[in-house]
């Protein structure tokens, strides 16, 4: 079994910054993909950036400059570092990666259980 366990959320004010960390647990040949999303209320839970296993990274726009995806292969481990926070950054926080157990396996996908980012402005 595969367990994310994220990190590092909190508060902080309008312009300060935070870094949130995922690490992959359990039975695992290789990760693929690893991601963040997020989840404010009353809207839908979005992309913020993922990142591959080669180091590729997507964003946001709404993130683009002010936020920055990375990993650590060695300790299956995803981080987003979060500068220039603003109110509307607001939510929570959500990793996800792409997990293969064996060899001849397919990815599944798995999700972390949260951690709330409150941004005050």
């Amino acid at each position: 079994q595969v367990r994310l366990v994220e990190s590092g959320g909190g508060l902080v004010q309008a312009g300060g910054f935070l870094r949130v960390s995922c690490a992959a647990s359990g039975i695992i040949f290789r990760i693929n993909r690893m991601g963040w999303y997020r989840e404010a209320p009353g809207k839908q839970r979005e992309l913020v950036a993922d990142i591959t296993s080669g180091g590729s990274t997507n964003y946001a726009d709404s993130v683009k400059g002010r936020f920055t995806i990375s990993r650590d292969n060695a300790k299956n481990t995803v981080y987003l570092q979060m500068n220039s926070l603003k109110p509307e950054d607001t939510a929570v926080y959500y990793c996800n990666a792409e997990i293969k157990i064996r060899y001849y396996g397919d990815y599944v996908v798995s999700w972390g259980q949260g951690t709330q980012v409150t941004v005050s402005s």
